[in-house]
């Protein structure tokens, strides 16, 4: 016989449903802000993120926890139900899923420059030489070459 469960909000979805869902309503740069995951912010693909999750079971319940939590918007789980995996866990039946949560990329993230940026702004900016010191203190005839003091002495 096989037993109905009517409070696992996560039996029956399938991973890469779970992520196309999380992709379309949120985008890879929200989903790679929200979850430190390196699939997720190079070269992200539906494709190399599901065989990442599928071999990685820490990455899928952070992904699986973020479904339900923040996409789902359902209450957080109590002590014991937070040391079981995402797709272990019981909801309520009381307990409905929610619009999902609005999440915004951070402004203060910068983009990475790619290699050509960094050449052309290094290329842009003078080389500003140190300004020597033209006081009047200085000797007239004093040499430019910074090593002629320890040349004329070497050479006597």
């Amino acid at each position: 016989m096989i037993e109905e469960q009517k409070n696992n909000p996560l039996h029956g979805v399938k991973l890469e449903a779970l992520l196309t869902e999380l992709v379309d309503h949120y985008g890879w740069d929200v989903l790679a802000s929200a979850i430190n995951i390196n699939c997720f912010k190079s070269n992200p693909s539906i494709k190399s993120s599901l065989k990442f999750l599928r071999k990685t079971p820490w990455a899928r319940e952070k992904v699986e926890g973020f479904y339900l939590y923040k996409y789902k918007r359902l209450p957080k789980p109590d002590d014991e139900q937070y040391e079981l995996p995402p797709r272990d866990r019981k909801v309520p039946l009381n307990q409905k899923p929610r619009d999902p949560a609005v999440i915004e990329v951070d402004k203060s993230e910068r983009p990475k420059r790619s290699v050509s940026d960094k050449k052309s702004s290094v290329s842009d900016k003078k080389y500003d030489a140190p300004k020597r010191n033209t006081s009047s203190q200085e000797a007239p005839n004093q040499s430019v070459d910074p090593w002629a003091k320890w040349k004329s002495k070497n050479q006597d």
